[in-house]
């Protein structure tokens, strides 16, 4: 909470010293009057006990009622017209939406904060719904110029535009039956059902658009092609999805959602499911600007990057409401990208032969890992383009595909092991699905290349197995020893020849107290730890550890374990290496050798009696962080 002192909290938690603090203040000040309003509890007077946001409004009437006060508009900042002139408030005649009445707004409010029935995809949008909703009350609906829908019921008004497109949604389920295709003038001799506007009355759309409505006896639109539009409408709907800006939350998206609850008030099951909002966009993280010269257009883009080239530095812009940041190095960038992925696949799986591949059932350690890494690539793909993260989805299904299958390929060029066929063909194929709502003209042509039927913007979401979370890992700890190694490498003295990486098997007692405790800690059911862990985690290293010098170590390590086990699950805490990683180094040693161009690389234990390691050397090995030691 605030206090009694809001000022106060605000100013402590903003760490605002000074009255030239002006950001801070700001932001202080608008938190406070909102958070006061909303949540805000009256303390003193006749209302006391009661919320600021339900007390305001009886304290108003009750003043105007008394002659105490009167009310008055006026906008909450300076507001300028498309003419360039400054706008005040004008005392008129006016026509409101009571949107702000209680058991409408509630109603709203319960279906957008449900997240079985509504899906804003992303905490901050969902945030704004709910501000919108505690503040949008009265809206003037009307205006006496401009082009719109007449006002039915006063014909001297003209619906604005905000509050006239609601629904309009609904209507795009039946217009191929009214205006037909290229008719955006709505002209009637090119209707294909010969329907006239005369012949759409509220009859007619409440047959369409309700339920419990007969079909109207007297329409001239035959009864079997209302019926057509009906089950037509009833098909669409609910709208699952609209994409819009950020900027429209305050206004006609949250009265879309209103419109929705009005019309359909007996099915909320038609309301909008779900609404997903971006931000502005800036090229080069500059503002677009003729001025500046990075004012590019959509024809221009893709005459001098490609459709697909734009598409992807498009998704790589970003996901959130912050403004997006097109990238004309990524569009650039990605031209060659698409063409060398292209090549590759070409050469490999079309025009090579094919006896420089492997086939069978046999796989060794990498195919298996190059196999894994598809699956669960193509999993993550998936989840990050249903919840419309593009940008992340553009990471793993291509970037990290790259870097699954980079690994791959040099690791069976440094081994003198020809690639799998099988594994790299159900790569490259998932690779092409993958990326094809992004890069669709690079997908189709290399699915037509590969001899694969039909399109692949039609083709099935590529199957992936269960991931397998210890290769996941077997994978990832010999990709960081080898980053590891390469570091180590170049801090070691001229000189130095003999390389002998060395594993541990167990680890220190004092790392085997903290995973049993984590381990205690550790809820099955949820795959969690309690949201009190770290705390806990302080209170028990001072009351276990011993050594008070070891507790910022023991702290340091479990805070380590805890994303491991985040990442690749419970097995992360055991005790004991998992897997063989001796055996994972040795498949793996001409490639050890390539990639850290030595000419020998020994692989051994360090409870390896012979092999004698130091203690300065075995204080860096634990389990599955092997230690290349160079002499």
């Amino acid at each position: 909470g605030y206090g009694d002192a809001s000022a106060v909290t605000m100013c402590e938690k903003l760490g605002i010293t000074s009255f030239n603090d002006k950001v801070k203040l700001a932001q202080a000040k608008d938190e406070t009057y909102l958070k006061g309003f909303t949540i805000g509890v009256m303390t003193v007077g006749p209302h006391a006990g009661k919320k600021v946001s339900e007390a305001k409004p009886l304290i108003k009437e009750e003043m105007i009622a008394a002659n105490q006060a009167h009310l008055y508009f006026e906008p909450e900042s300076k507001v300028v017209s498309r003419t360039n002139d400054e706008c005040v408030v004008a005392s008129t005649d006016q026509w409101y939406l009571a949107y702000g009445e209680e058991s409408w707004c509630s109603a709203v409010k319960k279906h957008v904060l449900d997240d079985e029935t509504f899906n804003a995809y992303d905490p901050t949008s969902l945030e704004k719904y709910e501000t919108t909703l505690d503040w949008l009350k009265e809206w003037a609906c009307t205006r006496q110029f401009g082009l719109g829908t007449f006002l039915p019921w006063d014909q001297h008004w003209v619906i604005e535009s905000l509050s006239d497109s609601t629904i309009y949604m609904a209507y795009y389920t039946i217009a191929h039956y009214l205006q037909g295709e290229n008719n955006l003038n709505g002209d009637e001799s090119r209707s294909p059902e010969n329907i006239k506007v005369e012949d759409l009355t509220d009859d007619v759309f409440n047959f369409i658009y309700r339920k419990g409505f007969p079909v109207p006896k007297t329409s001239a639109i035959p009864g079997e092609t209302l019926e057509k539009m009906r089950a037509e409408f009833r098909y669409w709907y609910p709208m699952d999805l609209r994409v819009s800006a950020k900027d429209l939350i305050p206004n006609h998206l949250t009265m879309a959602l209103y419109n929705h609850a009005a019309i359909w008030d007996d099915e909320p099951e038609l309301w909008p499911r779900g609404y997903y909002t971006n931000g502005h966009i800036m090229v080069d993280a500059e503002k677009m600007s003729k001025s500046k010269g990075n004012f590019l257009m959509m024809l221009e883009c893709v005459e001098k990057y490609s459709a697909d080239a734009t598409r992807f530095a498009c998704a790589d812009a970003g996901d959130t409401l912050d403004d997006a940041n097109f990238s004309r190095d990524t569009a650039n960038t990605a031209i060659v990208s698409l063409s060398n992925e292209a090549a590759w696949i070409k050469e490999i799986l079309v025009d090579g032969d094919k006896s420089n591949l492997r086939s069978g059932d046999e796989l060794n350690f990498m195919d298996k890992v190059l196999d894994n890494e598809t699956n669960r690539l193509i999993k993550a793909t998936e989840d990050c383009f249903a919840a419309m993260q593009f940008r992340e989805g553009l990471q793993k299904g291509w970037f990290e595909m790259m870097i699954a299958r980079n690994d791959y390929r040099s690791w069976c060029q440094d081994s003198d092991i020809p690639m799998h066929e099988g594994v790299v063909r159900k790569w490259a194929e998932s690779l092409i699905v993958l990326i094809c709502p992004i890069c669709p003209h690079w997908s189709e042509t290399l699915w037509k290349d590969l001899g694969k039927e039909g399109l692949a913007v039609k083709a099935s979401w590529p199957i992936a197995g269960e991931e397998n979370k210890l290769l996941t890992r077997q994978a990832k700890f010999l990709r960081d020893s080898i980053k590891n190694f390469r570091n180590q490498v170049g801090k070691a003295k001229k000189g130095w020849k003999d390389a002998t990486v060395v594993v541990a098997e167990n680890y220190p007692q004092w790392k085997v107290d903290a995973l049993l405790w984590m381990q205690t800690q550790f809820d099955k059911e949820s795959g969690s730890f309690p949201a009190t862990f770290m705390k806990d985690l302080k209170d028990w290293s001072t009351t276990n550890v011993s050594d008070k010098k070891q507790v910022k170590f023991t702290m340091q390590f479990v805070s380590f374990m805890k994303k491991e086990v985040e990442d690749v699950g419970e097995m992360a805490m055991d005790i004991k290496c998992p897997f063989d990683q001796l055996a994972i180094l040795k498949e793996s040693q001409a490639y050890l050798k390539a990639q850290l161009n030595l000419e020998d690389v020994g692989i051994g234990s360090i409870d390896d009696a012979e092999l004698a390691v130091p203690d300065r050397v075995s204080q860096n090995v634990s389990p599955g962080k092997p230690y290349l030691w160079i002499r």
